[in-house]
Protein backbone atom coordinates (compact mmCIF):
# COMPACT_ATOMS: atom_id res chain seq x y z
CA UNK A 1 0.00 0.00 0.00
CA UNK A 2 1.71 3.31 -1.24
CA UNK A 3 2.30 6.16 1.49
CA UNK A 4 -0.93 8.03 0.20
CA UNK A 5 -3.31 5.52 0.71
CA UNK A 6 -1.60 4.71 4.62
CA UNK A 7 -2.22 8.14 5.00
CA UNK A 8 -5.90 8.32 4.28
CA UNK A 9 -6.60 5.03 5.35
CA UNK A 10 -5.30 6.16 8.79
CA UNK A 11 -7.50 9.76 8.47
CA UNK A 12 -4.43 11.87 9.22
CA UNK A 13 -3.82 14.58 6.53
CA UNK A 14 -1.34 14.12 3.32
CA UNK A 15 2.38 15.42 3.90
CA UNK A 16 3.97 17.48 0.94
CA UNK A 17 6.88 14.70 0.48
CA UNK A 18 3.69 12.34 -0.05
CA UNK A 19 1.64 14.39 -2.06
CA UNK A 20 4.93 15.21 -4.96
CA UNK A 21 5.19 11.19 -4.97
CA UNK A 22 0.85 10.69 -5.73
CA UNK A 23 2.04 13.55 -8.96
CA UNK A 24 4.74 12.07 -10.28
CA UNK A 25 3.27 8.82 -10.32
CA UNK A 26 -0.66 9.86 -11.95
CA UNK A 27 0.75 13.39 -13.67
CA UNK A 28 4.36 13.98 -14.22
CA UNK A 29 4.46 10.11 -15.87
CA UNK A 30 2.45 11.52 -18.97
CA UNK A 31 5.21 14.29 -19.08
CA UNK A 32 8.23 14.11 -21.84
CA UNK A 33 10.32 16.06 -19.22
CA UNK A 34 9.23 13.43 -16.26
CA UNK A 35 12.24 12.64 -15.51
CA UNK A 36 13.08 15.92 -14.49
CA UNK A 37 10.01 16.34 -12.21
CA UNK A 38 10.62 13.42 -10.51
CA UNK A 39 13.93 14.70 -9.36
CA UNK A 40 12.75 18.05 -8.17
CA UNK A 41 10.27 16.47 -6.63
CA UNK A 42 12.28 14.17 -4.76
CA UNK A 43 14.06 17.81 -4.04
CA UNK A 44 11.45 19.69 -2.50
CA UNK A 45 10.56 16.39 -0.66
CA UNK A 46 13.55 16.01 1.25
CA UNK A 47 13.52 19.51 2.43
CA UNK A 48 11.72 20.97 5.49
CA UNK A 49 8.51 21.44 3.02
CA UNK A 50 7.86 18.00 2.38
CA UNK A 51 7.32 17.22 6.24
CA UNK A 52 4.42 19.49 6.47
CA UNK A 53 0.80 18.60 6.24
CA UNK A 54 -0.80 19.73 2.25
CA UNK A 55 -3.43 21.84 3.64
CA UNK A 56 -1.34 23.50 6.20
CA UNK A 57 1.08 24.76 4.08
CA UNK A 58 1.64 28.71 3.92
CA UNK A 59 2.44 31.66 1.82
CA UNK A 60 5.15 32.22 3.98
CA UNK A 61 6.54 28.53 4.05
CA UNK A 62 7.14 28.81 0.11
CA UNK A 63 8.88 32.01 0.61
CA UNK A 64 10.97 30.38 3.05
CA UNK A 65 11.75 27.33 1.08
CA UNK A 66 12.26 29.77 -2.08
CA UNK A 67 14.70 31.89 0.36
CA UNK A 68 16.59 28.64 1.30
CA UNK A 69 17.10 27.29 -2.25
CA UNK A 70 18.57 30.36 -3.95
CA UNK A 71 20.75 30.64 -0.96
CA UNK A 72 22.09 26.75 -1.06
CA UNK A 73 24.80 25.45 -3.52
CA UNK A 74 23.72 22.52 -5.92
CA UNK A 75 25.37 19.23 -5.37
CA UNK A 76 25.90 18.95 -9.31
CA UNK A 77 27.56 21.91 -10.25
CA UNK A 78 29.07 23.21 -7.10
CA UNK A 79 27.48 26.43 -7.92
CA UNK A 80 24.41 28.62 -6.53
CA UNK A 81 21.05 27.48 -7.05
CA UNK A 82 19.97 29.27 -9.78
CA UNK A 83 16.92 31.42 -9.92
CA UNK A 84 15.09 29.46 -13.12
CA UNK A 85 15.52 25.94 -11.09
CA UNK A 86 13.77 27.63 -8.15
CA UNK A 87 11.40 28.90 -10.75
CA UNK A 88 10.64 25.06 -12.01
CA UNK A 89 10.22 23.73 -8.51
CA UNK A 90 7.82 26.55 -7.69
CA UNK A 91 5.77 25.84 -10.97
CA UNK A 92 5.85 22.04 -10.28
CA UNK A 93 4.23 22.88 -6.78
CA UNK A 94 1.75 24.99 -7.62
CA UNK A 95 0.93 22.61 -10.27
CA UNK A 96 0.51 20.09 -7.46
CA UNK A 97 -1.35 22.21 -5.20
CA UNK A 98 -3.76 23.15 -7.95
CA UNK A 99 -4.66 19.31 -8.55
CA UNK A 100 -4.83 18.78 -4.81
CA UNK A 101 -7.43 21.42 -4.89
CA UNK A 102 -9.88 20.16 -7.76
CA UNK A 103 -8.70 16.04 -8.57
CA UNK A 104 -7.73 14.60 -4.68
CA UNK A 105 -9.42 17.33 -2.65
CA UNK A 106 -6.54 17.13 -0.12
CA UNK A 107 -6.34 21.11 0.17
CA UNK A 108 -8.06 24.38 -0.49
CA UNK A 109 -5.48 27.21 -1.31
CA UNK A 110 -2.30 26.90 -3.54
CA UNK A 111 -0.07 29.36 -1.41
CA UNK A 112 2.52 29.82 -4.20
CA UNK A 113 0.58 31.79 -6.27
CA UNK A 114 0.84 34.74 -3.88
CA UNK A 115 4.55 34.31 -3.39
CA UNK A 116 7.12 36.12 -5.87
CA UNK A 117 8.61 34.48 -8.12
CA UNK A 118 12.35 34.15 -8.67
CA UNK A 119 13.37 36.71 -11.81
CA UNK A 120 14.64 34.48 -15.24
CA UNK A 121 18.10 35.39 -15.52
CA UNK A 122 19.71 36.92 -18.71
CA UNK A 123 20.25 34.71 -21.37
CA UNK A 124 23.65 33.23 -21.79
CA UNK A 125 25.57 35.02 -24.53
CA UNK A 126 28.36 32.72 -24.75
CA UNK A 127 29.45 32.65 -29.01
CA UNK A 128 31.42 30.32 -30.58
CA UNK A 129 34.38 32.24 -31.60
CA UNK A 130 36.26 30.81 -35.06
CA UNK A 131 39.18 29.24 -33.66
CA UNK A 132 37.26 27.45 -31.22
CA UNK A 133 35.32 26.10 -33.93
CA UNK A 134 37.85 25.12 -35.30
CA UNK A 135 39.37 23.16 -32.69
CA UNK A 136 36.75 21.58 -31.56
CA UNK A 137 35.65 20.10 -35.08
CA UNK A 138 39.43 19.03 -34.86
CA UNK A 139 39.09 17.43 -31.61
CA UNK A 140 35.37 15.59 -32.75
CA UNK A 141 36.85 14.74 -36.08
CA UNK A 142 40.07 12.55 -33.96
CA UNK A 143 37.51 11.40 -31.42
CA UNK A 144 37.15 7.30 -31.14
CA UNK A 145 33.38 7.15 -32.17
CA UNK A 146 33.10 9.45 -35.46
CA UNK A 147 29.29 10.27 -34.34
CA UNK A 148 30.43 13.17 -32.63
CA UNK A 149 31.96 15.08 -35.32
CA UNK A 150 28.28 14.79 -36.92
CA UNK A 151 25.98 15.57 -34.21
CA UNK A 152 28.54 19.08 -33.54
CA UNK A 153 28.09 20.01 -36.86
CA UNK A 154 24.31 19.11 -36.86
CA UNK A 155 23.91 21.41 -33.81
CA UNK A 156 25.61 23.94 -35.23
CA UNK A 157 24.07 24.20 -38.88
CA UNK A 158 20.52 23.60 -38.05
CA UNK A 159 19.69 24.89 -34.37
CA UNK A 160 18.40 21.55 -32.77
CA UNK A 161 18.36 21.02 -29.55
CA UNK A 162 20.75 17.58 -28.34
CA UNK A 163 17.85 15.34 -27.88
CA UNK A 164 15.96 16.07 -31.12
CA UNK A 165 19.69 15.01 -32.69
CA UNK A 166 19.94 12.35 -30.89
CA UNK A 167 16.34 11.07 -31.63
CA UNK A 168 16.80 11.41 -34.99
CA UNK A 169 15.65 8.66 -37.34
CA UNK A 170 16.22 7.70 -41.41
CA UNK A 171 12.91 7.31 -41.82
CA UNK A 172 11.98 11.42 -40.83
CA UNK A 173 15.17 12.02 -43.28
CA UNK A 174 14.97 13.22 -46.85
CA UNK A 175 18.18 14.84 -48.40
CA UNK A 176 17.34 14.90 -51.51
CA UNK A 177 14.48 17.57 -50.11
CA UNK A 178 17.46 18.37 -47.64
CA UNK A 179 14.67 18.17 -44.86
CA UNK A 180 14.71 16.52 -41.39
CA UNK A 181 11.67 15.52 -39.63
CA UNK A 182 11.08 15.84 -36.14
CA UNK A 183 7.94 14.38 -34.80
CA UNK A 184 8.35 15.12 -31.15
CA UNK A 185 9.84 18.49 -30.36
CA UNK A 186 10.73 19.45 -26.39
CA UNK A 187 7.38 21.49 -26.85
CA UNK A 188 5.21 18.76 -27.82
CA UNK A 189 4.68 20.08 -31.69
CA UNK A 190 6.62 18.30 -34.95
CA UNK A 191 8.95 20.90 -37.24
CA UNK A 192 10.43 20.42 -40.56
CA UNK A 193 14.20 21.60 -39.99
CA UNK A 194 15.95 22.37 -43.83
CA UNK A 195 19.52 21.25 -43.86
CA UNK A 196 22.30 23.33 -45.15
CA UNK A 197 24.88 21.13 -47.48
CA UNK A 198 27.31 21.10 -44.62
CA UNK A 199 24.59 19.38 -42.43
CA UNK A 200 23.89 17.26 -45.16
CA UNK A 201 27.10 16.18 -45.58
CA UNK A 202 27.71 15.46 -41.76
CA UNK A 203 24.47 13.38 -42.30
CA UNK A 204 26.50 11.41 -45.32
CA UNK A 205 29.48 10.61 -43.26
CA UNK A 206 27.26 8.06 -41.03
CA UNK A 207 26.16 5.72 -44.42
CA UNK A 208 22.61 6.73 -45.39
CA UNK A 209 19.99 4.25 -44.76
CA UNK A 210 16.11 4.12 -45.18
CA UNK A 211 15.27 3.12 -41.67
CA UNK A 212 16.53 3.50 -38.02
CA UNK A 213 18.11 5.59 -35.61
CA UNK A 214 21.15 7.94 -37.15
CA UNK A 215 22.95 8.05 -33.46
CA UNK A 216 23.57 5.52 -31.15
CA UNK A 217 24.48 7.89 -28.15
CA UNK A 218 22.28 8.35 -25.01
CA UNK A 219 22.18 11.61 -23.38
CA UNK A 220 24.70 10.70 -20.76
CA UNK A 221 27.12 9.67 -23.02
CA UNK A 222 27.11 12.56 -25.48
CA UNK A 223 27.30 14.50 -22.38
CA UNK A 224 30.81 12.29 -21.06
CA UNK A 225 32.12 12.90 -25.30
CA UNK A 226 31.23 16.46 -24.88
CA UNK A 227 33.11 16.92 -22.12
CA UNK A 228 36.16 15.47 -23.34
CA UNK A 229 36.12 17.20 -26.48
CA UNK A 230 35.93 20.46 -25.05
CA UNK A 231 39.15 19.53 -22.59
CA UNK A 232 40.72 18.66 -25.90
CA UNK A 233 40.49 21.42 -27.79
CA UNK A 234 41.36 23.56 -25.02
CA UNK A 235 38.03 25.70 -24.73
CA UNK A 236 36.35 27.08 -21.45
CA UNK A 237 32.83 27.85 -20.77
CA UNK A 238 31.07 26.09 -23.17
CA UNK A 239 27.55 23.96 -23.00
CA UNK A 240 26.47 21.57 -25.88
CA UNK A 241 23.07 23.94 -26.07
CA UNK A 242 25.37 26.88 -26.93
CA UNK A 243 26.18 25.88 -30.04
CA UNK A 244 21.95 26.25 -30.39
CA UNK A 245 22.35 29.95 -29.39
CA UNK A 246 25.33 30.26 -31.55
CA UNK A 247 23.14 28.53 -34.67
CA UNK A 248 19.93 30.80 -34.13
CA UNK A 249 22.31 34.02 -34.18
CA UNK A 250 24.38 33.02 -37.20
CA UNK A 251 20.96 32.53 -38.37
CA UNK A 252 20.01 35.56 -37.94
CA UNK A 253 23.26 37.18 -39.23
CA UNK A 254 22.53 35.62 -42.82
CA UNK A 255 20.35 38.64 -43.88
CA UNK A 256 18.08 36.70 -45.62
CA UNK A 257 15.85 35.21 -43.29
CA UNK A 258 12.91 37.03 -41.28
CA UNK A 259 11.85 36.35 -37.73
CA UNK A 260 9.25 34.00 -38.65
CA UNK A 261 11.10 32.14 -40.60
CA UNK A 262 14.11 31.64 -37.99
CA UNK A 263 11.49 30.57 -35.65
CA UNK A 264 10.25 28.28 -38.00
CA UNK A 265 13.55 26.53 -38.30
CA UNK A 266 14.43 26.48 -34.30
CA UNK A 267 11.26 25.92 -33.19
CA UNK A 268 10.80 28.29 -31.41
CA UNK A 269 7.01 29.48 -29.99
CA UNK A 270 7.75 32.79 -28.32
CA UNK A 271 9.55 35.41 -29.69
CA UNK A 272 10.53 36.38 -26.19
CA UNK A 273 12.71 32.87 -25.85
CA UNK A 274 13.74 33.12 -29.38
CA UNK A 275 15.43 36.68 -28.31
CA UNK A 276 16.93 35.15 -24.84
CA UNK A 277 18.68 32.52 -27.23
CA UNK A 278 19.74 35.08 -29.99
CA UNK A 279 22.82 37.62 -29.44
CA UNK A 280 24.11 39.26 -32.95
CA UNK A 281 27.62 40.16 -33.07
CA UNK A 282 27.88 44.27 -33.68
CA UNK A 283 30.62 43.38 -36.39
CA UNK A 284 28.44 41.31 -38.34
CA UNK A 285 25.42 43.84 -38.56
CA UNK A 286 27.53 46.43 -39.61
CA UNK A 287 27.24 45.65 -43.29
CA UNK A 288 23.38 45.39 -43.32
CA UNK A 289 23.37 49.14 -41.82
CA UNK A 290 25.21 49.99 -44.72
CA UNK A 291 22.96 47.72 -47.03
CA UNK A 292 19.97 49.89 -46.19
CA UNK A 293 21.39 52.59 -48.21
CA UNK A 294 22.09 50.45 -51.55
CA UNK A 295 18.49 50.32 -53.23
CA UNK A 296 19.71 48.22 -55.58
CA UNK A 297 18.65 44.69 -56.21
CA UNK A 298 22.49 43.82 -56.84
CA UNK A 299 22.37 44.34 -52.87
CA UNK A 300 21.77 40.97 -51.48
CA UNK A 301 24.25 39.39 -54.33
CA UNK A 302 26.84 41.53 -52.49
CA UNK A 303 26.29 40.59 -49.15
CA UNK A 304 26.13 36.88 -49.87
CA UNK A 305 29.44 37.06 -52.15
CA UNK A 306 31.49 39.10 -49.52
CA UNK A 307 32.57 36.98 -47.14
CA UNK A 308 35.53 36.39 -44.58
CA UNK A 309 38.16 34.07 -45.99
CA UNK A 310 40.96 32.14 -44.20
CA UNK A 311 45.12 33.09 -44.80
CA UNK A 312 47.95 31.48 -43.58
CA UNK A 313 50.23 34.39 -41.87
CA UNK A 314 54.07 33.84 -42.29
CA UNK A 315 57.53 34.85 -41.84
CA UNK A 316 60.01 35.98 -44.66
CA UNK A 317 63.05 37.89 -45.06
CA UNK A 318 62.15 41.04 -44.69
CA UNK A 319 58.81 40.67 -42.59
CA UNK A 320 55.58 39.00 -43.01
CA UNK A 321 53.52 37.27 -45.66
CA UNK A 322 49.90 36.41 -45.96
CA UNK A 323 48.49 33.63 -48.21
CA UNK A 324 45.02 33.17 -48.62
CA UNK A 325 44.28 29.87 -48.97
CA UNK A 326 41.18 29.93 -51.31
CA UNK A 327 42.91 31.89 -53.76
CA UNK A 328 46.55 31.30 -54.40
CA UNK A 329 47.12 34.16 -56.57
CA UNK A 330 46.37 36.51 -54.19
CA UNK A 331 49.01 37.28 -51.70
CA UNK A 332 50.59 40.13 -49.34
CA UNK A 333 53.74 40.78 -48.33
CA UNK A 334 54.70 43.47 -45.42
CA UNK A 335 56.57 44.65 -42.31
CA UNK A 336 53.83 43.08 -39.73
CA UNK A 337 51.05 41.09 -39.22
CA UNK A 338 48.57 44.23 -38.69
CA UNK A 339 50.16 45.68 -42.07
CA UNK A 340 49.48 42.60 -44.36
CA UNK A 341 46.43 42.39 -42.75
CA UNK A 342 44.41 45.51 -43.23
CA UNK A 343 45.86 45.40 -47.01
CA UNK A 344 44.43 42.35 -47.32
CA UNK A 345 40.73 43.35 -46.76
CA UNK A 346 41.21 45.64 -49.36
CA UNK A 347 42.78 42.98 -51.76
CA UNK A 348 40.01 40.59 -50.90
CA UNK A 349 37.17 42.60 -51.28
CA UNK A 350 38.33 44.05 -54.64
CA UNK A 351 38.74 40.15 -55.61
CA UNK A 352 35.25 39.31 -54.75
CA UNK A 353 33.27 42.33 -56.01
CA UNK A 354 35.43 41.81 -59.43
CA UNK A 355 33.83 38.09 -59.76
CA UNK A 356 30.52 39.39 -58.73
CA UNK A 357 30.45 41.65 -61.88
CA UNK A 358 31.95 39.19 -64.32
CA UNK A 359 29.17 36.76 -62.83
CA UNK A 360 32.05 34.47 -61.59
CA UNK A 361 31.31 31.93 -58.55
CA UNK A 362 33.80 32.50 -55.68
CA UNK A 363 35.18 29.13 -54.27
CA UNK A 364 33.92 28.44 -50.77
CA UNK A 365 36.24 29.25 -47.91
CA UNK A 366 37.78 26.20 -46.52
CA UNK A 367 36.97 24.27 -43.51
CA UNK A 368 38.93 24.57 -40.46
CA UNK A 369 39.48 20.51 -40.63
CA UNK A 370 41.70 20.83 -43.38
CA UNK A 371 44.15 24.03 -42.57
CA UNK A 372 47.37 22.38 -41.03
CA UNK A 373 47.71 21.98 -37.27
CA UNK A 374 50.74 24.01 -37.26
CA UNK A 375 49.59 27.05 -39.51
CA UNK A 376 49.06 30.66 -38.35
CA UNK A 377 45.23 30.68 -39.92
CA UNK A 378 43.35 34.31 -39.62
CA UNK A 379 40.38 35.18 -41.03
CA UNK A 380 40.03 38.01 -43.04
CA UNK A 381 36.47 40.18 -43.17
CA UNK A 382 36.43 41.69 -46.06
CA UNK A 383 33.57 44.49 -44.49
Amino acid sequence: MSEILVAESAGRRVLVKEALKKYTERISIGKRGYQQERYRAKMIGRSFLGKLELPAVTSVDIANYRDMRLGSISRNTNKPVSGNTVRLELALLSDMFNVGIIEWGECKDNPVSRVRKPKLPPGRDRRVTWGEERRILRAAAAYQNDQVYSIVVLAIETAMRQGEILGLTWENIDLRARIAHLPITKNGTKRDVPLSLRAVDALSRRGVKTEGSVFSYTSDGFKSAWRLILKRARVQDLHFHDLRHEAVSRLFELGTLDVMEVATISGHKSMQMLKRYTHLKASNLVAKLDGKRMLNKGKKVITQAVIPYPAIVGNNPHGTTLQFIDFPHLRVDGGSVDDVATRAKDILLRELVNLVRDSKKAPAPTPPLEYSEDAHVLLIDPL
